[in-house]
């Protein structure tokens, strides 16, 4: 009796199992598979080749980074260092100059007349004639005259003008 009851249970088992296969098959034709897709299947070592060489490159780029990254950082510092220094002597000589202009307020202090208190001049300098008076003394002013003419008309002159021209031109420059 047990043997004429096990083909029954198989059958339903096989019925049941035929009709699962028939939905997979089913759903199998219906899948949409994308075309091409097997020929990245076959180049797959070139493939994972390529993305090891990607990963070492990468690698590599991002050590350079850092090392960048590093220098800026301490071209920073530096920088950060050098602002400070400047600063603190730009403050030494902001009170340099305080000083020094309290020293020439009270040099130069007015009075209620408005004169300023200055150190009188030496009574030489006052005393030495001008070039005018000088040329006035001379007898023979005509001849003084062509020869100063001569000379303010001569190349040597003109030559050494544009030479103190030149020169005052690139000391400006500097």
């Amino acid at each position: 009796s047990i043997l004429c009851q096990e083909p029954e249970g198989k059958s339903d088992v096989q019925k049941h199992l035929n009709l699962l296969k028939k939905k997979v098959l089913r759903v199998f034709k219906t899948l949409k598979v994308p075309p091409g897709k097997l020929d990245n299947l076959k180049n797959i070592r070139s493939l994972q080749m390529a993305e090891k060489q990607m990963l070492e490159t990468n690698k590599e780029s991002l050590v350079h980074l850092q090392e960048a990254i590093k220098e800026a950082e301490q071209s920073a510092e530096r920088i950060e260092e050098t602002v400070q220094q400047l600063q603190h002597k730009i403050q030494v000589l902001k009170n340099q100059l305080e000083e020094d202009e309290e020293k020439a307020r009270k040099v130069f202090q007015e009075n209620g007349g408005g004169a300023l208190h200055l150190p009188e001049l030496p009574k030489h300098s006052v005393q030495v004639p001008t070039l005018q008076e000088e040329i006035l003394k001379i007898k023979n002013q005509n001849g003084l005259l062509k020869d100063l003419n001569t000379i303010q008309q001569s190349t040597d002159l003109k030559n050494l003008l544009t030479l103190i021209e030149k020169t005052y031109e690139k000391v400006d420059f500097l």
